[in-house]
Formats: C-alpha cells, sequence, structure tokens
C-alpha cells in the first residue's frame, strides 16, 4: 500500500512539474522560431533557431540596454527605501508594545488588502501635483509608499523572533538608537531581508500598470512598458514579444534562485511569529 502511495505520489508530482515547466519551454522555444513559423504551430520545436535575429532584434528594438538599467535604477532604490524604512519602522513597532503600536500595525494590514486599482486615480492625481510623473525618482518614491506595508509585516513578524537579551546586553555596554538597530538587529534580519528584496524585488521589476499611468516618456521606460511596443492591432510581432519576455525575466529570476533559501526561511518566521 505504501509503495503504491509512492508511485502515485510521484506521478502527480510528475505531472504538476510537467505542467509548471511546460510554459517556460514553449516561450524559449517559440522565442526562437520566425513570427510566421509561430503563427503556423505553437507547441513544433523550431526549424531553424533564430536566436541573433530574433533577440538581437529586439534588443535593438526595445532599446533593451536603456530599459534594463531604468527598470534596475527603480527597483534597486525602491527596494533600499524598503529595506531601511520598513525595517526600522517594524522594529519600533514591535519594541514599542501599546494601543497606538498596534493600531498603526493594523492599519499597515488594512492597506494591504485595498487593491491597487481602487487607489489608482488618486494616486494619478497626487504624483502629478508633486511632480513624480514622468521621473524615475518619482517611482520610486510611489513604490516606497504601495510596498511598505508587506515589507513592514514581514520585519515585524521577523523582528518578534529575536530575543530580547541581545538587545538588553548590548544597551548595558551603552549602544542604543540607530546605532543598536543597524549593527546589532539589522544583521539578524538577513533571511526576512532577502525575502522582502526577493518578493517586493519580483513585483517591482514586473510591474506594468503603475509604469504606464507614471512613464510616458519612452527614454524611461522600463521592460515591460518596452515590451508592449511589440504589440499591434493585426500583426503582432510574436517573436519580439517572446523574445523581450526572456530578456526581460532572466535576471529577476537569476537573482530568485541565488536567494530562494532565504526566501523561505524568512516567509515561514514571518508568518507563524507576525
Amino acid at each position: 500500500m505504501r509503495g503504491s502511495a509512492r508511485v502515485v505520489f510521484g506521478v502527480v508530482m510528475l505531472v504538476l512539474a510537467i505542467l509548471f515547466i511546460a510554459p517556460f519551454f514553449l516561450v524559449i522555444t517559440n522565442s526562437l522560431k520566425t513570427n510566421q513559423e509561430y503563427l503556423v504551430s505553437r507547441i513544433a520545436l523550431p526549424r531553424q533557431v533564430n536566436l541573433v535575429e530574433n533577440y538581437g532584434g529586439t534588443i535593438h528594438l526595445m532599446a533593451y540596454p536603456r530599459v534594463l538599467l531604468n527598470t534596475a535604477l527603480i527597483t534597486a532604490f525602491s527596494l533600499a527605501g524598503l529595506v531601511v524604512f520598513g525595517g526600522t519602522a517594524a522594529y519600533k513597532l514591535a519594541r514599542v508594545p501599546g494601543r497606538v503600536s498596534t493600531v498603526i500595525f493594523f492599519i499597515f494590514l488594512s492597506i494591504m488588502v485595498v487593491p491597487f486599482q481602487a487607489v489608482m486615480i488618486p494616486i494619478v492625481v497626487m504624483a502629478k501635483n508633486l511632480a513624480l510623473i514622468n521621473s524615475v525618482p518619482g517611482m520610486v518614491v510611489l513604490y516606497w509608499a504601495l510596498c511598505a506595508p508587506p515589507a513592514i509585516f514581514l520585519y515585524h513578524g521577523f523582528v518578534k523572533s529575536i530575543p530580547l537579551e541581545i538587545e538588553e546586553s548590548v544597551r548595558m555596554d551603552g549602544a542604543g538608537g540607530l546605532r543598536l538597530f543597524f549593527f546589532i538587529v539589522f544583521p539578524l534580519l538577513k533571511p526576512v531581508t532577502a525575502t522582502v528584496g526577493v518578493l517586493m524585488g519580483l513585483q517591482i521589476w514586473n510591474d506594468f500598470l503603475l509604469p504606464l499611468l507614471m512613464l510616458q516618456k519612452p527614454m524611461l521606460y522600463t521592460l515591460t512598458l518596452s515590451s508592449m511596443r511589440f504589440f499591434q492591432t493585426y500583426n503582432t510581432a510574436w517573436s519580439n514579444v517572446l523574445a523581450a519576455i526572456i530578456l526581460g525575466c532572466a535576471p529577476i529570476v537569476i537573482l530568485f534562485f541565488l536567494l530562494q533559501r532565504y526566501v523561505i526561511s524568512g516567509v515561514m518566521t514571518g508568518a507563524t511569529k507576525g
């Protein structure tokens, strides 16, 4: 019976693995086809590998180095602010118990359930009044505001798992305030910092709607916005679209695989002790 259960479990896992891998396989193989070959069959393997034509042309048409730099700058500075502001805010809320801290923390939690579409128009109006439209720093500021609640939630749960005795012993030696946080507490937050970096980084890197609303100048486009130019009403350049998807996903996927063990440990700790 146990042997049969293992066989069934193995088959189910194999089927699920195929279902997850199949979309990636199809995107990669179809990105190597010509547009006409793609329209004939999405499943068949490419008759000829058009690596230079498809990927080289896509890099040129979407101005890949520039849009990659824009996306990387927005993501990097957004994550830096989220780590600093989210970490310090969560530490203060966790270490200063009381009604005020509880109310503020639950306000952040309530913001997490509000969909972006519900506040989209007010954000656009506010960004226009504050001159944040068509600006990379403006995008960074908006991501600080929009991504702060989940970052604070994750940090809050992890901070509560750190023994107070560590901080008390350091305070007895004369350290306190920002020095205590950045030199003692913050290094202990490395797993959840990696979690925040990967989860928020994926969200910011792949975001389409906010850049679409805030960035109208082509020189400021992100990877997702630059990929949109390959979509036409009647004749979509699918070979370029699929190559653009691979080029856009590759950097952040590599980062995810490098940090995935920290992501799992950080999410588990933040969820169970938040």
